[in-house]
C-alpha cells in the first residue's frame, strides 16, 4: 500500500510490536496507514503481549477505517470470531480483506468469511501484489472526506531518537508526546521497528523516529534483530539530528560512543540527552553537571549539546526538543565566502600549519559546499600537508565564528586554486 519496505516481514509470528504508520497515496489522496500487532485477545498470563495488543486497540480507536485481515487459505478461526465481536463494537467503518488468495482456485474459499455478517471482503494476495489496486479504491470511497491541512512551509524536521537497548527511548517519545504512542517495557530489545510520530512544536512541523537499540556486534546475531538494527541505522540517516539517549544512572557504556559515532559518520546533528536522572542523586541532576562529565568519554563530539531529563516523571522534556531544533537550524548555517576566507586566512597566520619536507600547507581559496552537512572546500597547494590536529585546529577556528552547534563539520581538500 506505501509501495516500500518498511514492516518487518517474517514467517516468526508476532514481529510487529508497536503500531507501525506510512502514508500511502492513490488517486490523488493521501492517508495514512498503521501496521498493528496481531491479536489473539488471550493475553490474560502475559503481560508483555497485553501491552502489545493495548496499543492495537489504541489504533482501532483512532482509525477512521479498519481493514480487517483475515487468511483466506486458513478460513475462519475462533481468534478471527473473536476479534469480529470485538471489532463490531467499536462503530469503526470497516473492510474485510481475504489475503493470500494467490490463485484463481484458492478465491472460492472467501464464501467461509460471509458468516462474519461484514460485506464482501476484497480478495488480494499482498505478496504479489494481487487485488491490491482494487482494494485502493474500495478504500478510498469509504474514506471520509479529506481534512484540510494547514499550511506549512517546507519538509518537518526529522529528529531519530536512538540508544542502546532499555535507556528509555520509547518512554522519551512517549513523555514528548504526552501520548503512550511507544510501547515501554522493561525488557530490552521491545521496538524492532522505527516509529515515525509527526507533532507541532512552535508551529514547526517535527517528525520524531523511535529506533530499535543498538547493541554490540557479539549481541546481535539474532537475523531479526540484526535487520531491525540496519532499520534503526537507516532511520538515523533519513534524519537531520540524532537524540541520542544515555542512562544517567548507568553511566556511559562503549555503545553510547558507538552510536554517537554512527551519527557523526552519518553527518548527521546530536544530541545528547541523558535520561533517568530521577534515579541519581540531586547534584547530578543539572545539564552543566552532566556536560563536565561528559567531557572525556565525548571528546569527538564535544560540540553536542547535553540535556538532563527523566522520561518517568518528566524533569526536564521542555528542554529536548528546543535544543534539537537548535542543532537543526545550526545545520543550516550559510558561511560567506569572503567572511569563510578570513576566518581562515587569520588562523593560518596565527598558527602556521606544520612542515612536511620542507613542504607547508597554503590556503589558496575556500568555500561552503552545497552538501546536508556543513561542509567547508579548502583549495591548497597539496592535499597530503593537513596534519590532523591542524585540521582539530582549524575546525575549532571556524566553529568559534560561525557556531554549527551540535554538528559536525567536515573540511574537504582540493588541490589548485
Amino acid at each position: 500500500m506505501i509501495g516500500q519496505r518498511k514492516a518487518i516481514v517474517d514467517a516468526q509470528a508476532g514481529l510487529t510490536r508497536d503500531r507501525l504508520y506510512g502514508v500511502a497515496e492513490w488517486r490523488g489522496r493521501e492517508f495514512t496507514v498503521v501496521d498493528t500487532a496481531g491479536l489473539d485477545l488471550d493475553t490474560a498470563k502475559d503481560e508483555s503481549r497485553a501491552a502489545i495488543e493495548a496499543q492495537t486497540k489504541v489504533a482501532i480507536d483512532q482509525a477512521d477505517l479498519i481493514v480487517f485481515l483475515l487468511d483466506v487459505r486458513q478460513g475462519l478461526t475462533p481468534i478471527d470470531r473473536d476479534i469480529a465481536r470485538m471489532l463490531r463494537t467499536s462503530r469503526r467503518n470497516l473492510i474485510v480483506v481475504a489475503n493470500k488468495a494467490d490463485s484463481p482456485s484458492e478465491r472460492h474459499l472467501a464464501h467461509e468469511l460471509l458468516e462474519l455478517g461484514f460485506d464482501e471482503p476484497s480478495l488480494i494476495s499482498a505478496q504479489h501484489g494481487l487485488g491490491v489496486g482494487d482494494l485502493l479504491d474500495r478504500l478510498v470511497e469509504a474514506m471520509p472526506p479529506p481534512e484540510e491541512a494547514p499550511g506549512q512551509d517546507g519538509s518537518a524536521d526529522r529528529l531519530a531518537i536512538m540508544g542502546r537497548p532499555n535507556v528509555g527511548k520509547s518512554s522519551l517519545l512517549n513523555a514528548l508526546l504526552g501520548d503512550e504512542r511507544a510501547l515501554v517495557s522493561p525488557i530490552p530489545g521491545t521496538t524492532r521497528d522505527p516509529i515515525d510520530t509527526e507533532l507541532t512544536f512552535g508551529g514547526v512541523p517535527v517528525v520524531l523516529v523511535d529506533t530499535a537499540g543498538i547493541r554490540r556486534k557479539s549481541s546481535s546475531r539474532d537475523r531479526l534483530e540484526r535487520y531491525s538494527l540496519l532499520r534503526g541505522i537507516h532511520a538515523m540517516e533519513r534524519s537531520d539530528a540524532v537524540l541520542l539517549v544515555i542512562d544517567g544512572s548507568a553511566g556511559v557504556l562503549a555503545q553510547d560512543q558507538h552510536v554517537a559515532g554512527y551519527a557523526l559518520e552519518a553527518g548527521k546533528g546530536l544530541v545528547i540527552v541523558v535520561n533517568k536522572i530521577d534515579l541519581v542523586e540531586p547534584d547530578m541532576r543539572k545539564p552543566a553537571y552532566w556536560r563536565k562529565a561528559l567531557t572525556n568519554d565525548f571528546k569527538f563530539a564535544a560540540f553536542a549539546p547535553v540535556v538532563a531529563v527523566s522520561a518517568k516523571t518528566k524533569e526536564g522534556i521542555r528542554t529536548v526538543i528546543p535544543a534539537a531544533l537548535e542543532v537543526v537550524g545550526q545545520r543550516r548555517i550559510k558561511m560567506p565566502p569572503n567572511e569563510l576566507n578570513r576566518v581562515l586566512r587569520e588562523a593560518f597566520l596565527e598558527h602556521q600549519p606544520p612542515s612536511y619536507k620542507g613542504r607547508r600547507l597554503k590556503l589558496n581559496y575556500a568555500t561552503q559546499a552545497a552538501a546536508e552537512t556543513p561542509t567547508v572546500v579548502m583549495f591548497v597547494n597539496d592535499t597530503n600537508l593537513l596534519h590532523f590536529s591542524y585540521r582539530r585546529y582549524l575546525e575549532k577556528k571556524v566553529r568559534d565564528r560561525f557556531g554549527l552547534v551540535g554538528n559536525p563539520l567536515k573540511l574537504v581538500l582540493r588541490a589548485g586554486k
